[in-house]
């Protein structure tokens, strides 16, 4: 199958070894004391932002302001000041192009702050332009129109922006700033939660707590005028505010999300709640989250999300001897201590399930459930090992499978909102799992995975766009369309779709679709952006190519002719990471990634997990075919 000469493989192969080693000692070393991977998010002028003004309402609804807090606000507004783009508005990320609705953020933390217009007066000036020129103006009335304009129908956090910008003291003072920000129907949350997906609320599942705390802030400042509604509100504020102090994890923060957690406290303290418990422990949350330089992340870590990833780009390698015994035992006890045993209090998610993190604001979710059960797969030492959890969280992944027959983030059934629906990427990677685990769980349940497995092949086929990508939901490409990043979304589904022992012609077609939109996405210098057009290649997305390349370039289901296509376009990625690693380029993180509503964000082991990852796959293959 391969033309190349046995000396010219045999270099090929000796560099790619000697990549493929650095590269995995590299991410090995990575590692916290305990044996698991913690990583690093960037830091967020968006979280940093929220978390100024929550601080900042915070305090101007005492008699005795926080001097610890003044501290924090202090040295956000620094931060802010020097992360300025220089365009004069905010990225999500420091390598994020300028956005409205982070700068609009970012104005508003600098208006909460007393005196802060004038001593930062250059950075608000800028900023101020930048608004006028993205929004029209800097009204109350274009900066709505902006803003909303950008999320359409999803007010999870066109409404927070506003809010903001309010206590910000950027809109009208009073009722007459407040009329800007939408009233959110926060009576809702008092209604039993098997039914909120049925109403179609116009905030995502996860958003439960900005829907109760801004819904309250908004009445206290506005109250409708329907006697009616006026009534029922008052009457369910207690009932709500109590849902969520339940709901509140004990260290304070929401998700471990500091917007989301910053937009809670700023609204209960706007309305001069600031002892109230969820309060105090949200501002808890702020105060230890900050980082040395005063900034904030988009959320605390993704510690059980990259323990994950890693495994699964060292647990199979060529000599199987990255990951040692003890190494693997203490993984495994890792990961099944942070199985969800009990129905979760905020998204009432059944048990077994995994979160993106270890700490106690995370919620179980498909993507991560899906990457701890191929991460177990990859520890088992015998067929038994690791069977009972793994069911449980096999059986997790089918409850949450839509009636499209994809599977989405949180919630089955909340299909209103972009980020409540079905991913192809959140189903390609849960039909990895399911596949990865079926020989060894029970009859009946692996009877429910086949008729699974069967309704999300479906879903990914029907999805499939003409020009053979598919698009994922939880990451994206700045300098792409729309924000899309095929290339991602591409890559997940072939990797699952490559594994599937299926004669099914369709399946076969849109194989090679995928396949063919991914080589023609190739950059000329081999590497990967987030699209087609030819936009900067970057560690990430080659990596993924790569690797999604490597487990198709074997596949029976297609021709010679095409394999060596394939094949040719593989190992140009890899020629692209090879040099990048032997130049010491690699390591360059790219916000790649989407926190919810479209927050950018890059984590700093993203390059090297996916390049330990396709690289391993890429030599495996090459030695095989060798």
């Amino acid at each position: 199958m391969n033309s190349t000469t046995i000396p010219e493989q045999d270099r090929a192969n000796g560099r790619l070894q000697s990549a493929c080693s650095l590269v995995a000692q590299t991410l090995l070393g990575a590692r916290e004391s305990s044996g698991c991977w913690l990583g690093e998010l960037s830091s967020s002028a968006l979280s940093t932002a929220t978390a100024v003004c929550a601080l900042a309402v915070s305090n101007r609804a005492v008699v005795s302001p926080n001097s610890a807090h003044l501290e924090l606000i202090d040295a956000g507004l620094i931060w802010l000041s020097q992360n300025q783009n220089s365009d004069g508005g905010w990225g999500d990320t420091s390598l994020s192009v300028s956005n409205i609705s982070t700068t609009a953020l970012c104005w508003s933390a600098f208006g909460a702050v007393l005196g802060a217009d004038s001593r930062y007066a250059k950075t608000v000036t800028a900023a101020r332009d930048w608004l006028a020129k993205a929004a029209g103006g800097t009204t109350s009335a274009a900066l709505c129109k902006a803003i909303e304009n950008r999320y359409g129908k999803d007010r999870t956090f066109s409404v927070p922006i506003l809010m903001t910008c309010v206590l910000g003291n950027r809109f009208e003072p009073g009722a007459l700033g407040w009329k800007r920000v939408s009233p959110l129907p926060f009576e809702l949350a008092a209604m039993p939660h098997q039914v909120y997906g049925a109403l179609q609320l116009p905030v995502v599942s996860y958003a439960l707590p900005a829907l109760i705390a801004i819904g309250q802030a908004r009445f206290h400042h506005r109250p409708t005028r329907n006697p009616f509604s006026f009534l029922i509100r008052r009457s369910l504020r207690n009932r709500t505010l109590k849902i969520l102090e339940k709901i509140q994890p004990e260290n304070g923060g929401f998700l471990e999300a500091t917007p989301l957690t910053s937009f809670v406290a700023m609204s209960l303290a706007s309305m001069g709640w600031v002892e109230h418990p969820v309060t105090v422990k949200a501002l808890q949350f702020l105060e230890k989250s900050v980082r040395h330089d005063g900034s904030w992340a988009i959320d605390t870590n993704l510690s059980t999300w990259v323990t994950t990833l890693s495994i699964n780009a060292l647990a199979e390698d060529s000599n199987h001897t990255l990951l040692h015994e003890d190494d693997a035992a203490r993984l495994a006890t890792f990961l099944i201590e942070q199985q969800h045993r009990i129905e979760h209090p905020y998204t009432h998610a059944k048990p077994g399930g995994w979160a993106w993190t270890d700490l106690p604001g995370g919620v179980p979710d498909a993507d991560d459930t899906a990457g701890a059960l191929l991460a177990l797969f990859r520890l088992r030492k015998s067929e038994r090992d690791f069977v009972e959890p793994a069911s449980a969280g096999v059986r997790w992944l089918l409850q949450l499978q839509n009636r499209d027959g994809g599977t989405p983030t949180f919630c089955r059934g909340w299909g209103a909102l972009p980020f409540d629906r079905s991913g192809a990427d959140l189903t390609a990677h849960v039909i990895r799992a399911w596949l990865a685990w079926s020989p060894y769980v029970g009859e009946s349940l692996r009877a429910e995975i086949q008729g699974a497995m069967a309704k999300s092949v479906k879903y990914l086929i029907r999805n499939q766009r003409r020009d053979g990508s598919w698009i994922p939901l939880w990451f994206g490409n700045q300098s792409a369309t729309n924000d899309e990043n095929p290339t991602y979304g591409t890559a997940r589904v072939l990797a699952a779709l490559a594994e599937l022992c299926d004669g099914d012609l369709s399946v076969s077609v849109a194989l090679r679709k995928g396949i063919y939109w991914l080589m023609d996405a190739q950059n000329q210098d081999g590497g990967w952006a987030g699209s087609t057009g030819n936009a900067k290649s970057s560690v990430e997305e080659t990596a993924i190519a790569v690797e999604a390349l490597a487990a198709c370039c074997g596949d029976a289901r297609l021709p010679d002719a095409f394999k060596e296509k394939v094949l040719l376009s593989m190992n140009r990625g890899v020629e692209w990471l090879i040099e990048k690693v032997e130049g010491g380029q690699w390591m360059q993180p790219s916000p790649i990634g989407f926190y919810f509503a479209k927050l950018w964000y890059y984590e700093r082991l993203y390059p090297v997990i996916f390049t330990a990852s396709a690289l391993e796959k890429a030599l495996r293959f090459s030695l095989r075919d060798h």
